[in-house]
């Protein structure tokens, strides 16, 4: 996701104008190419991650089936399947000129890979259940990352609408750069409150607290380094470490839902 949101902060989105190919002819690029030799190497490198993240992703899916972990399965195969799916969606926002839709359904696509991949990650070596936890902390779990996931694509529309589209031809969505700041503005401070009241709910547990905690600092920090690079202009190194926050909120936001609904079968008993 970070090398992504470089590709679009020095405007190489279509540094490899068509896909598969990078230019018609061939697959990487090509000496004096009209987008710029810089531009394409960095989408170009990009494009390579691909092939790392399915050998990860491969290597994992026969670790699982191996283990005979059947609870695994599904988010193993899952990843396997979702990275294509991505190779797709990348394809599709070239080809449709780094359309703000198609590049947010690019970004959306590995938010939910992410939390697929901590759910696996969370469950490597426990296999869990469903949590018989209270009404309050199920809602407030539910509220949360349904808030934390409207945060995000709030996000993805601020930046269709600002001025790092990836190239200088790239449309736009048609909406003030004001009024999607503050709607993503407000987002985030409904997401705090949530935040808040989950924390101090008389049924929420010592583990659930201890990572609201580490999410509450994680997003006022998140939400100050938003603040200071609108402010700025949005300058690309804030860009930069604002998109990594925004990974490690959601990441945040998933481990709490999870702590709520799924527990381990060893504490089950």
């Amino acid at each position: 996701m970070v090398t992504g949101g470089a590709v679009r902060l020095t405007s190489s989105g279509l540094g490899c104008p068509t896909w598969p190919e990078c230019v018609p002819g061939s697959y990487t690029p090509v000496p004096n190419q009209a987008e710029g030799q810089l531009h394409a190497w960095i989408e170009f490198g990009n494009r390579l991650l691909t092939f790392i993240l399915v050998l990860s992703a491969l290597i994992t899916l026969i670790a699982v089936l191996k283990s005979g972990r059947r609870d695994l399965r599904i988010l193993a195969g899952g990843q396997f399947l979702g990275i294509f799916a991505q190779g797709v969606l990348g394809g599709v926002t070239v080809l449709t000129n780094l359309n703000p839709f198609a590049v947010a359904s690019h970004y959306l696509l590995s938010t939910i890979l992410i939390a697929a991949s901590v759910s696996l990650y969370t469950r490597r070596h426990i296999p869990c259940i469903k949590k018989s936890s209270n009404r309050q902390s199920d809602l407030f779990s539910r509220w949360h990352v349904v808030g934390a996931f409207i945060v995000v694509v709030l996000g993805t529309i601020l930046t269709g609408a600002g001025p790092h589209a990836g190239d200088v031809d790239a449309p736009r969505i048609d909406l003030r750069i004001q009024t999607a700041a503050l709607m993503h503005g407000l987002a985030v401070i409904l997401l705090l409150l949530i935040t808040v009241a989950f924390f101090r709910g008389d049924k929420t547990d010592h583990e659930t607290k201890e990572l609201l905690v580490k999410f509450f600092l994680i997003s006022i920090a998140q939400g100050s380094i938003g603040f200071i690079q609108y402010l700025q202009g949005v300058p690309e190194l804030l860009v930069a470490i604002h998109l990594l926050g925004a990974v490690l909120v959601w990441i945040g936001a998933w481990r709490i839902w999870l702590s709520v609904q799924r527990q381990g079968m060893d504490t089950a008993r």
